[in-house]
């Protein structure tokens, strides 16, 4: 594709975590180019201004507003557009978006990474957000999944899972779709810092996380009716999660351990470790971004990539299976990325085969 055909991108959520991340893919990328960011709180502003450590790649890109970046859509033949923005404001502005698109003739396709998208109904979300979907006859045009369990999206738009989510995801669903355990999980998972957004809070705070460690929404997560939807779309099982979320001290990164009861053998032979690490290489033996290996993975393996590495046991009753990504790329911006690179018939792997960082 030549750079006369890069296809413009359009990043909506300012200043956050995910939107720098998601500016740091895209200025390489080989087939998007940045056309826009919103920011209403600081439109006409520099992007490197909040940015710095993005600045060499942004040269004199600016903060639009909503009404110049709806503006840009519609002058726009095409455009992919990554919503960043906070759950409960995002599926409004995603709305105003398309249909400035769908006025103008743009061809515009959509990944969201807020949770506004993920659930199949209005119901669904607020039972979890408690406050009216900003958007509820846009969510049949969104699926929710992420791209190593469902190989097209049969909507233009997709919901990312939220980094917890895609971990989580990526090591149950290949136990429950080859019928490996009994449907009820338990998951135990650790979150750095940065998942908690850019927005200083107590636990968030450098002088109160460093070397120290704790759970948080035990068995009250809201990701965990999400995790249960998209399981059950993914595998064909509907299963009970018992997620306990960990805070972590480190920045970048997130660990999840999911156990279970081996299902009766009924006939077969329960399998053992090797055969369990087997199997899940087997699952994913098309998905470029994730390897299964019987060694115990670490966040430093994948810090700042778009990979994902899974390891299993087995004692014979009980399975664990670990699975470590980036919050803010596989679990958001890469993620979406990758979906965005389907959605527009481009390489999966395209602008996200940089390995991990190592020494974060």
């Amino acid at each position: 594709m030549s750079g006369a055909a890069r296809i413009p991108a359009i990043v909506l959520g300012g200043t956050g975590y995910v939107s720098g991340e998601l500016l740091r893919l895209l200025a390489p990328h080989p087939h998007f180019v940045i056309a826009g960011i919103l920011s209403d709180s600081q439109p006409g502003e520099p992007v490197a201004k909040s940015f710095r450590h993005l600045a060499p790649a942004l040269g004199e890109l600016c903060f639009q507003s909503q009404a110049g970046i709806e503006s840009l859509v519609a002058s726009l033949p095409r455009a992919a557009i990554f919503g960043a923005a906070p759950h409960g404001v995002s599926a409004a502005l995603i709305d105003a978006l398309l249909a400035r698109a769908a006025a103008a003739g743009t061809d515009a396709h959509v990944v969201d990474i807020s949770a506004d998208f993920r659930y199949a109904s209005a119901a669904a979300y607020e039972a979890v957000y408690k406050h009216p979907h900003g958007a509820p006859a846009r969510i049949r045009e969104f699926t929710c999944a992420v791209p190593e369990q469902l190989a097209r999206a049969p909507t233009r738009h997709v919901a990312h899972p939220g980094c917890f989510s895609t971990a989580t995801l990526l090591a149950s669903v290949p136990l429950l779709a080859l019928d490996l355990v009994t449907p009820s999980l338990f998951v135990a998972g650790v979150t750095g810092s940065t998942g908690s957004g850019r927005k200083p809070v107590e636990g968030t705070h450098h002088p109160q996380r460093h070397s120290d460690f704790y759970s948080y929404n035990a068995l009250a997560h809201r990701h965990t009716p999400e995790i249960a939807a998209c399981a059950a779309a993914a595998s064909g099982v509907h299963a009970d999660f018992a997620f306990v979320p960990h805070s972590g001290p480190f920045a970048r990164g997130i660990h999840v351990t999911i156990q279970a009861t081996l299902k009766a053998p009924g006939g077969r032979t329960a399998p053992d470790t090797a055969a369990l690490l087997a199997a899940l290489t087997d699952y994913y033996r098309d998905a470029p971004f994730v390897s299964v290996s019987a060694e115990a993975p670490h966040v430093k393996d994948i810090a700042a990539s778009n990979y994902a590495r899974l390891s299993a046991t087995t004692n014979g009753r009980s399975v664990a299976v670990t699975c470590v990504v980036d919050n803010l790329n596989k679990g958001a911006a890469g993620g979406a990325v990758q979906w965005m690179n389907r959605l527009f018939d481009l390489p999966e792997t395209a602008g996200l085969t940089a390995p991990a960082a190592g020494w974060t």
